[in-house]
């Protein structure tokens, strides 16, 4: 089977051509990437410091075409050679959603190909699927090497969520955001230091410059003595709530907070660096122990990290660690498979919509107009 991926939730103009190669398993399937063309709005939107709706809309209709004319060249098809098209329908911005649903829904409706809707945040749980071993399937293995139940941790600049997987195309949300998302965080954070956007690459690297502990101070220590230098210390919001929620609104504000207090120092590229490195800390800390603590309460055999944030090189290697650390405590009662997606594809894309439309393949419609964006849309 061929498969059309098209994703426009937000600022990136993704569309990937994927053929799906049947399996031993009757209900199963290998996936090979034909083409994974993205077309990033990072310029139009940087000096806004944030993605604004309607110039993303506008830019997703002037880029998609060209995008499906990329796709189908590099992998080497026509548009008739298209068995299924894949569409994101929510969640995300509706201006951004609507241009990629109309376009889908014009391009089914020309060539009667059947087009099914797709959860942009189920997409981002396949996208681990492309470089691991763990095969799709919709029947639940009860074998001893079974992956299930996983726990999906999908961190982005829109979402931030933790998800029990009982197996694929069942889901429940266990904990989200209160507020802002971490990479929202991130992306204000960033703003308040005038280091650009997006925020998260711009803290990330400023973050990895830092090699000791930080000779600044945070204004909420104990009012310090003549000579003596504190250190940062920024929160780590509701690390210590015995449920799964996260809150990184107040993370924003003590870096504001801070940079008020401190700012005969806002020039200095090393007081920048150790609040980049803190403030990163300070949500891998909390992503981490969250996720960990629901592994172990809902024994977990799998750990899934996706969403753009899953590209922070440092969250990625705290992950696996901590994961490491947490079997050994465990006494080899407790196996947990960790999967992050290549970098590429943590980013929107198109590929991990295509993946998604396979698996919902069961809800494939020519009645195109019941294909509908809706910008609030849950996972379950």
């Amino acid at each position: 089977m061929i498969i059309l991926g098209i994703e426009t939730s937000c600022d990136d103009t993704g569309i990937a051509v994927l053929e799906t190669i049947p399996t031993r398993k009757a209900v199963g399937a290998s996936f090979k990437i034909l083409s994974n063309v993205v077309s990033s709005q990072i310029k139009t939107h940087a000096p806004f410091g944030g993605v604004v709706p309607n110039l993303a809309a506008r830019e997703h209709l002037k880029n998609i075409g060209p995008c499906l004319k990329t796709a189908l060249k590099e992998a080497n098809k026509t548009i008739k050679d298209i068995n299924l098209i894949a569409v994101t329908v929510g969640p995300g911005l509706i201006p951004s959603l609507l241009i990629g649903v109309n376009f889908a829904k014009a391009l089914a409706y020309k060539y009667n190909i059947p087009i099914v809707p797709v959860n942009h945040l189920e997409g981002h749980i396949l996208a681990s699927i492309f470089n691991s071993q763990f095969s799709i399937s919709n029947k639940f293995s009860n074998n001893s090497i079974s992956k299930f139940p996983a726990i999906a941790l999908l961190v982005s600049g829109g979402h931030t969520q933790l998800i029990l997987m009982q197996k694929f195309s069942r889901y429940k949300i266990i904990g989200e955001t209160r507020d802002d998302a971490a990479g929202e965080c991130f992306d204000k954070v960033a703003k308040l230091l005038k280091l650009g956007y997006p925020g998260g690459p711009a803290i990330s690297k400023k973050a990895s410059k830092v090699i000791s502990k930080s000779k600044f101070l945070i204004s909420n220590l104990p009012r310090r003595q003549a000579g003596q230098i504190p250190i940062i210390k920024l929160p780590r919001p509701m690390i210590q709530h015995k449920n799964y929620d996260f809150s990184f609104s107040g993370l924003k504000t003590a870096v504001l907070y801070l940079i008020q207090s401190q700012k005969s120092k806002i020039k200095s590229q090393k007081f920048i660096q150790n609040v980049c490195h803190e403030t990163q800390q300070a949500i891998i800390d909390v992503l981490i122990d969250k996720t960990l603590r629901a592994a172990k309460e809902y024994k977990a055999k799998t750990i899934i990290l996706s969403g753009g944030v899953a590209a922070n090189e440092e969250l990625r290697k705290q992950f696996e660690l901590k994961i490491e650390n947490l079997m050994k405590i465990e006494n080899c009662k407790l196996k947990i498979k960790f999967l992050v997606p290549t970098k590429n594809l943590c980013m929107d894309n198109g590929a991990m919509i295509a993946m998604a439309g396979w698996l919902n393949k069961n809800k494939q419609t020519k009645n195109y107009s019941s294909i509908i964006a809706n910008a609030n849309l849950r996972i379950k």
